[in-house]
């Protein structure tokens, strides 16, 4: 990093300084496979506890000033005094992740079911969602839907998307006007014929129609081998309909493992696209979010790495030199485009990230602190006896 030109250092610096990275309280939680949960000593009992390992995070990491709820898994009788407790621990509730997938009811779909009385009650939780938002303050409703078919035949594909479109019609009108719904897609599982919302397209239709508060989330590991998800990123960013990323990695589907742990180079190219939006600053409105669960690996230092992972692949792609870019794009020297993105990615800005953390007052090495701070062996300690919140708590 010696070969930065000052002014150089001191843009990406600031950028990165300003760069936020919501966490999830799901995962601080005992999570695992269809097949296994692995408990872990020391894993949070209730939400207050998840918040308290999501402010230890952004303790040692400094950019990481928000936690996302998932409903029911982080119910409390009070949330206000949750958001309470998360400002007394240094961060702020985020995003409100519903939760429409784990009831019985819901075997054939939530809001896509044939039963209008099971839609209903989908689209009651919908509202509840909202409800805790009205009381945490929080912005962002994040919706996922398991809802699709197993089998040709087994439902009337067109009428599965009019009943989609119209629990998202009445979900999005019960918003206030600061808040905003943010669409997930998914190309399968559970369902494996089909999925109601499968791909980019499909959320994006929906979220046009809806209006300019309704917008797409792009969770990384949610889309088909081989998949050019920079272009995705590109797309919707130029129709300014990308309202979120659910960070993580994959090597065959939504293996939900740490971001940046299969294909650095991909979380690269997607944070340059994000870059050449001027889009990676707060005020752009894009909710960055890790979506992962860290079953056999600690929580705790999994989630720090990510969030360095993510700073990491920013700082490469801030580094970009775009007028040599331009340049080489409009000579048509392929050659030489490529070079310029080769030359940043190739770049070691662990150097310049370590001094950016001194700057900020935290240690250099995030990771190591909290190894060194004792957290875990106090939350080892204290946190014996109960149940430890996981998947469905």
């Amino acid at each position: 990093m010696t070969d930065l030109a000052p002014a150089t250092r001191s843009r990406v610096a600031a950028a990165l300084r300003d760069q936020r990275i919501e966490t999830a309280s799901w995962a601080y939680a005992n999570s695992g496979t269809r097949f296994k949960v692995f408990p872990q000593e020391g894993v949070p009992r209730d939400p207050y506890e998840k918040v308290a390992d999501a402010a230890t995070v952004h303790r040692f990491t400094g950019v990481a000033p928000t936690v996302a709820l998932h409903i029911p898994w982080d119910l409390v009788d009070d949330y206000a005094d949750l958001a309470r407790y998360a400002a007394e621990q240094g961060i702020t509730l985020g995003t409100i992740n519903a939760n429409v997938f784990q009831d019985n009811d819901y075997k054939l779909g939530s809001v896509t079911n044939p039963d209008p009385g099971i839609r209903r009650k989908a689209i009651g939780h919908l509202f509840e969602c909202v409800d805790v938002m009205d009381r945490t303050g929080s912005r962002d409703l994040k919706l996922w839907f398991s809802d699709g078919t197993n089998y040709p035949g087994q439902d009337d594909t067109r009428a599965r998307q009019d009943r989609l479109a119209a629990a998202l019609r009445e979900t999005y009108d019960r918003l206030g006007p600061r808040q905003r719904m943010l669409l997930e897609y998914k190309l399968f599982e559970p369902a494996f014929y089909l999925t109601d919302v499968p791909d980019w397209g499909t959320a994006y239709a929906h979220c046009l129609r809806l209006g300019e508060r309704a917008q797409v989330v792009i969770d990384t590991g949610h889309h088909a081998p081989g998949t050019n998800i920079e272009f995705i990123v590109a797309f919707l960013l130029r129709e300014g309909k990308l309202g979120a990323f659910d960070f993580n990695s994959r090597f065959y589907a939504d293996d939900d493992l740490m971001v940046g742990a299969a294909d650095p180079f991909q979380l690269f190219r997607i944070m340059h696209e994000i870059v050449l939006a001027d889009a990676v600053r707060p005020g752009a409105g894009i909710a960055f979010m890790l979506d992962q669960c860290h079953n056999i690996e600690p929580k705790i230092p999994a989630v720090i790495r990510s969030v360095m992972n993510v700073q990491e692949a920013t700082a490469k792609a801030l580094l970009v030199d775009h007028e040599a870019l331009r340049a080489a794009q409009a000579d048509g020297d392929v050659l030489a485009a490529n070079a310029v993105l080769m030359d940043a990615y190739h770049t070691d800005v662990r150097p310049l990230l370590r001094q950016l953390r001194e700057d900020m007052g935290l240690d250099p090495d995030p990771v190591g602190a909290y190894q060194r701070s004792g957290y875990f062996e106090k939350a080892r300690t204290e946190r014996v006896g109960g149940q430890a919140a996981g998947w469905g708590a």
